[in-house]
């Protein structure tokens, strides 16, 4: 006869079974059992945040980096609620996370309505799949179909909701193991299409989005690139798929419209769209008598009034590029010499500016020095603010998922969680936090985390005391300047406050030296980094746009 074990404890046997390495969390009185029996556990490690998002927001990193299911915790009401902007970021993003929130008991009511939401219904609409656990019975069956949904493509945050009375029933049930899935090849058809549309063209060109940030991807597009010698931009979030420093390269895509970046693409009669994804800002867009598109993804495109691609090519994103590269023949008469001056130009436009020594620092040239400082496999993990866009643009990135940003929920507060994440997955690489005095505000309490945890980090807080970027757009809107300055912390005592270090830059000088300093030593570091961004409209949007636009 099978002996009974508590629902906890085969909770915590089937993310075991699942290869789950950590729990994210701020625990409840409604997930003791489940911290009971988490104890007991050798193969899963809880990690103690001080915030429910900032547990989500490494839960989503880990996902990101690597492709399997980020778990975090949280108790009913207010930490359930606490919870939704981490879920969120993790669904938009395509990063996989299952989150796990506690309930009263279901059977017998103690307290009658306190604290109590309906939290599966609010994360129904954030979430690929949410579940209320009412039978101990049922938990191996929901965890599995829990985190196969999380995974699959496009992958994405769930929810399972554990009540006290669930967590204490005993029950028969055993884990099930994971199934062997692989994700179908495009059909050979559609593949022949592209490649007759491709070889038919005069300036075919590629653009990397999001969903072509898997492990053989990128490795197939620079075959690809290689062979056909057609030129690539990058959407934010496919910063990196391939290395950016390639000849071929001709940007990213980080403003809307009018740069360097999308002159070259307007060139193109061709536009292999790869992985996009409908969430991020639209790379370009479509017209009626436009270019020919090929949407090349694992899903069917999503079509609405500037995206409607007349070949789609769908199935594994590698394997898909690897057939056309096998059939595709280079054509004599592509002609990709406008493209490649745009990118020659933009160049010789923005080296001037990443040579501007100014204090504060001027953007583009905090862009270059953290370019100069960071190592070929260094992390930089951006919280959201107008710095994204210089550091989209200007900071190329050389392998995959070494540039994190998020061009999707483009949440503040995720960059320190995102950046510790990093740090715990790679002990011997320099990961860098890049965040905003305001996103780094929202979730700074999260440096206790990092130093209890010993990471090895660096943390540059651009410090203009504002909400800069939507100061910004104020200004561009023609609206006077208001309700958007706050004071700071003395961010070096705040820091050292944690037990971390704290450094303030004086000079663009000394902020080359305390990234080479805080980069090369041990420890949490915080650099405190004045930022003048009094020119982000006249470069962002009206040079480089004059620019291209004369070009």
């Amino acid at each position: 006869m099978t002996e009974t074990q508590k629902a906890s404890d085969l909770f915590i046997k089937c993310l075991e079974a699942e290869g789950v390495e950590y729990i994210f969390g701020v625990p409840g009185e409604e997930n003791l059992d489940f911290l009971e029996s988490l104890s007991k556990s050798e193969k899963i490690k809880l990690i103690l945040t001080r915030h429910e998002q900032g547990a989500g927001f490494m839960a989503a990193t880990y996902g990101r980096h690597t492709g399997k299911t980020g778990v975090f915790l949280a108790t009913l009401g207010p930490g359930a609620t606490n919870m939704v902007t981490a879920v969120a970021y993790s669904q938009l993003g395509g990063m996989p996370t299952l989150a796990i929130t506690g309930q009263k008991p279901i059977k017998k009511s103690k307290q009658g309505r306190f604290q109590i939401l309906d939290v599966v219904a609010m994360m129904g609409p954030i979430t690929k799949y949410a579940h209320q656990l009412a039978s101990a019975d049922n938990i191996p069956s929901r965890v599995r179909e829990a985190i196969r949904l999380a995974e699959e493509e496009k992958p994405g945050a769930t929810h399972l909701e554990f009540p006290e009375d669930i967590a204490e029933e005993h029950t028969t049930s055993q884990p099930i193991p994971a199934s062997l899935a692989r994700r179908p090849s495009a059909e050979q058809k559609a593949v022949r299409q592209a490649v007759l549309a491709i070889e038919s063209a005069k300036a075919p060109i590629l653009v990397i989005g999001a969903g072509a940030n898997r492990k053989m991807t990128g490795r197939m597009l620079r075959q690809l690139i290689d062979k056909t010698g057609i030129p690539f931009v990058t959407t934010q979030m496919g910063k990196g798929v391939v290395d950016e420093r390639h000849p071929l390269f001709l940007g990213c895509a980080a403003l809307s419209a009018g740069d360097f970046v999308h002159r070259a693409i307007q060139d193109a009669d061709c536009i292999v769209n790869i992985g996009h994804d409908v969430i991020e800002k639209p790379p370009f867009f479509m017209q009626a008598g436009g270019p020919t598109v090929i949407h090349l993804s694992t899903k069917t495109a999503e079509v609405d009034p500037v995206y409607f691609p007349q070949i789609e090519v769908i199935g594994d994103i590698a394997n898909a590029i690897w057939q056309i590269k096998e059939d595709v023949v280079p054509q004599g008469r592509w002609d990709f010499r406008r493209m490649l001056e745009y990118r020659t130009a933009e160049v010789a436009h923005t080296q001037p500016l990443a040579d501007d020594a100014r204090f504060p620092i001027f953007p583009p040239h905090l862009v270059a020095q953290v370019r100069a400082g960071m190592p070929e496999d260094g992390i930089i993990c951006l919280d959201n603010g107008v710095y994204k866009i210089w550091f989209a643009r200007g900071y190329d990135a050389y392998l995959p998922n070494t540039v994190l940003l998020d061009n999707a929920l483009a949440t503040m507060g995720a960059g320190l969680p995102s950046a510790m994440m990093s740090a715990m997955l790679y002990p011997t690489r320099k990961v860098m936090a890049i965040c905003g005095d305001g996103g780094f505000m929202m979730n700074s309490q999260e440096m206790e985390t990092a130093v209890r945890l010993g990471l090895n980090l660096t943390v540059l807080i651009l410090r203009d005391d504002a909400y800069g970027m939507i100061r910004w757009k104020q200004a561009n809107m023609g609206f006077a300047d208001f309700g958007l300055t706050y004071g700071n912390p003395d961010f070096v005592k705040y820091a050292e406050s944690y037990g971390a270090i704290g450094h303030r830059v004086t000079s663009s000088e000394h902020l080359t030296d305390l990234l080479e300093h805080c980069l090369g030593t041990p420890g949490v570091h915080l650099i405190d980094c004045p930022v003048d961004y009094t020119e982000n409209d006249q470069i962002l949007n009206h040079d480089i746009k004059r620019l291209s636009k004369e070009l």
